[in-house]
């Protein structure tokens, strides 16, 4: 019997399975700092559903570890390699197989990049929620992988209430089918939602029925300026309880929130000229059939809690440009230090005005910049923790405050991820978030659909 790779190439394409060191160091690691990553044996590329079976057969008679990946843009190390390992990139079996505007579904292979998907499913009327800030760039694989969120989530939710069924090659290459293309189904235990947000543990996602809706009315976004993250959060909560008055509460398209750490990095980069001297930024959008009246609404509610500028924008255009300034924010705060750290911390919307305060008061006891956005609808925060990666007291600094604000975000009844997931990044803090029993019960699913321990081992316990 031949090495790994000669086995591998056996059932494989020449061009797909390579071994160039440069190209293996390529594809070693996604976009998180601080986590290990090995060297593979191979990184392969198939771009059908039997090139993969052929790839977990091999694995498991060779009991090679696999480390699924899609475009790498995670940033919990999820996608890192591990020392010999075969890399499985899924990026080449992107095809849309099917678009269905009657039963509302799309059918992907895990390589489609999801803002190709969202393009193509608007040609016929229709739309796929999830828009992570990677969206240009990331998969649905990697979405699935990972449990994705976006900008979107506080109306329309996050990739598991959108995947039907998946068809998944288990680690012994067997093909397993799972869910329904129908609008309802109860049959058994669902195992389509565990494979969502496993991380490439328990299987190898190969084709994705997602649910679709209909595209809604265009969005009119509201800019709300507050003197403090405080202020702001206050009004997130009026926003979304109401006047208090008998007022019903919102449910906006999206309510984002940027603290003024994010906005004079975001316009260091791209030179929108956002307001550098307010505290917080609350970005408040809709896409009712009249958004302008619930942008008034919106608008006098944060005025009440504070707000020291109300601007609604006048058009569609200038709407995306705000949303775009968002969407740049981690980009922008990378380039603060050369380094970032970027926290996933999710905690009720009733503390995110504790959860804040606390990063404040983290970063002032380790010297160093922390930047607040958030999906503030969902009280998903994203306190990003810059810092100069050559530095070691620095880097040591950054390590320890991250490790604060996850330990402030469990205090505050929230949890460590609310979308970046755990791979290598969290691991100690999920056990931390399980408890010993909920965490012994998840390592005997793991062992159920993995007894050899080959699918992406190490990651997340």
């Amino acid at each position: 019997m031949g090495s790994v790779t000669e086995q591998l190439r056996e059932g494989l394409p020449a061009e797909a399975v390579l071994t160039d060191p440069d190209v293996l160091r390529g594809y070693a690691r996604d976009m998180a700092g601080f986590c290990p990553a090995g060297t593979p044996a191979a990184v392969v590329l198939p771009r059908t559903v039997e090139q993969v079976r052929h790839v977990m057969r091999t694995a498991t008679a060779t009991r090679t570890p696999v480390v699924p990946q899609g475009a790498r843009t995670g940033l919990s190390g999820a996608a890192n390699a591990a020392d010999g390992c075969i890399v499985l990139s899924l990026v080449r079996m992107d095809r849309i197989l099917e678009i269905s505007a009657v039963d509302r579904i799309a059918v992907v292979e895990p390589g489609v990049v999801n803002a190709d998907l969202s393009r193509a499913v608007a040609e016929v009327g229709l739309t796929y929620p999830p828009d992570p800030s990677s969206w240009e760039e990331c998969t649905i694989g990697g979405n699935i992988g990972t449990a994705s969120g976006g900008l979107c989530c506080v109306k329309y939710g996050v990739t598991a209430e959108y995947v039907l069924g998946l068809d998944v090659v288990l680690a012994d290459g067997r093909l397993l089918s799972t869910g329904r293309r129908t609008a309802k189904g109860v049959a058994g235990y669902d195992l389509t939602r565990l494979f969502v947000g496993s991380e490439g543990t328990l299987g190898v996602v190969v084709r994705a029925v997602l649910a679709l809706r209909p595209t809604p009315p265009g969005q009119l976004v509201l800019a709300a300026e507050f003197p403090s993250p405080e202020a702001a959060c206050d009004a997130v909560c009026r926003i979304m309880a109401g006047d208090g008055r008998g007022g019903p509460g919102h449910t906006p398209a999206l309510l984002e929130l940027m603290d003024r750490t994010t906005l004079r990095a975001v316009n260091d980069l791209t030179r929108m000229g956002l307001p550098e001297t307010t505290g917080a930024l609350l970005l408040a959008a809709f896409d009712t059939p009249d958004p302008a009246a619930d942008l008034a609404s919106v608008a006098a509610l944060c005025r009440d809690a504070g707000a020291t500028e109300v601007v609604p924008a006048d058009s569609p255009a200038e709407s995306a440009l705000l949303l775009q300034a968002r969407r740049s924010a981690l980009v922008a705060l990378e380039k603060v230090k050369g380094a970032t750290m970027i926290d996933d911390v999710c905690v009720p919307r009733s503390r995110l005005a504790e959860m804040l305060t606390g990063v404040e008061a983290i970063a002032g006891r380790h010297g160093l910049t922390i930047g607040v956005c958030a999906h503030a609808g969902d009280g998903n925060t994203h306190p990003t923790v810059c810092f100069d990666a050559s530095d070691a007291d620095e880097s040591a600094r950054a390590r320890a405050s991250f490790d604060e604000i996850m330990a402030l975000g469990l205090r505050l009844g929230g949890t460590i991820t609310g979308e970046h997931g755990v791979g290598l990044l969290k691991k100690e803090w999920l056990a931390r978030e399980l408890g010993p029993l909920n965490l012994e019960l998840q390592r005997g699913v793991k062992q159920v659909f993995d007894p050899l321990n080959l699918l992406n081992p190490g990651k997340l316990f």
